[in-house]
């Protein structure tokens, strides 16, 4: 058995999203039946983000296990690229460990959306990005901006179709920009993202630039944790996931804060002994149980064998038996509680 990963950039006016759909062409499709064709086998690819109708891609990831081929992982481009439409490329292709998977590897992944903001619309661009009439301030989306940053509850920017096990995403960057030819470009980086996530972003964004929402206002839309608090969902045409870019190693640290909480996952000892420690520095009563359950699941999912937890701010909050969705504290020792897995591990929907 061989993995083979592919990087595939593709222009999606003509189809119905990424995943597989009945009655309707998608980019899955596509590449299951060229692949399956050059390859004699059945083959079925698994997408990082199952991006949506009319959304394109210059770098989505997706894998495929093969039994017979012995083509170089590096020759697979050119070969799968020779039976698929012009509309559709891989980038790049590469081998990759068996037991690597697109949507449980850690990384950073980039969306672009695009805006004509000009008088007249353009038709030679009208396929990638959206068109606004009224000036945007970008000095006023770029303070809006700023607020997303980090890690939140993101409910307000979530389609409601959205069956995520948790809102929570964190946003590392959001660059807004024009150039001469009048695009405006919205680039979010972040650690995944919900359904519509970046466009219903983009959609208020484009309100805040065109004065109808304060900068400010994005603060009470987050706060608000509800879809009809946010501004509309910008249209599919102008979106663009740019890349995936996988970490290498883990972090000796990854840290999460916001106005309700505060948290460390101590990773230092993972590489080593296989621990990870959670750290909760501060946290709202309301937010606590979600918050050890997540921190909990990310550690795990970086890689730990253990994890344990320890409540830097209050005592009696965590005790041996209490369950914090898939995890139950089996054991203490001191301040500190070993968390174990004991559920069935549901898969996030982290999607555009």
């Amino acid at each position: 058995m061989r993995r083979i990963m592919l990087t595939v950039a593709y222009d999606g006016t003509n189809y119905s999203g990424w995943q597989l759909q009945p009655n309707s062409r998608t980019i899955e499709e596509v590449l299951n039946r060229a692949i399956s064709e050059l390859l004699q086998e059945n083959i079925e690819v698994i997408g990082a983000s199952r991006t949506d109708s009319g959304v394109h891609a210059l770098g989505n990831i997706c894998i495929f296990d093969t039994e017979k081929s012995r083509i170089p992982g590096d020759k697979f481009a050119i070969a799968i690229n020779q039976r698929l439409p012009e509309d559709i490329r891989v980038q790049h292709s590469e081998d990759v460990p068996e037991d690597f998977h697109p949507r449980k590897a850690n990384g950073v992944k980039t969306y672009v959306y695009r805006i004509l903001n000009r008088k007249m619309e353009d038709p030679t661009r009208r396929l990638n990005s959206t068109f606004c009439y009224f000036d945007l301030d970008l000095e006023k989306m770029r303070s809006a901006a700023a607020y997303l940053i980090g890690e939140h509850d993101f409910a307000s920017f979530c389609a409601p179709k959205s069956q995520a096990v948790t809102t929570v995403r964190r946003i590392y960057s959001i660059d807004i920009e024009k150039d001469e030819d009048d695009m405006v470009t919205i680039r979010i980086s972040g650690g995944g993202f919900l359904y519509n996530m970046v466009r219903i972003i983009a959609g208020t964004l484009m309100r805040v630039g065109t004065g109808l929402y304060e900068p400010e206002h994005v603060e009470e839309i987050l706060e608000a944790k509800d879809r009809q608090a946010a501004g509309p969902t910008a249209p599919a045409k102008g979106l663009t996931m740019e890349s995936l870019v996988f970490e290498k190693e883990p972090a000796p640290e990854v840290r999460g804060e916001n106005i309700h909480y505060s948290y460390t996952i101590d990773q230092r000892s993972l590489l080593k002994s296989g621990n990870s420690m959670v750290l909760i520095h501060r946290c709202e009563e309301e937010e606590f149980a979600g918050l050890v359950e997540r921190s909990v699941h990310q550690a795990f999912r970086n890689g730990a064998k253990q994890v344990f937890v320890k409540d830097e701010e209050k005592t009696g909050r965590i005790r041996v038996g209490q369950v914090f969705g898939l995890y139950r504290i089996r054991a203490q020792k001191r301040d500190i509680f070993e968390a174990v897995f004991f559920g069935k591990e549901l898969e996030d929907d982290s999607e555009e």
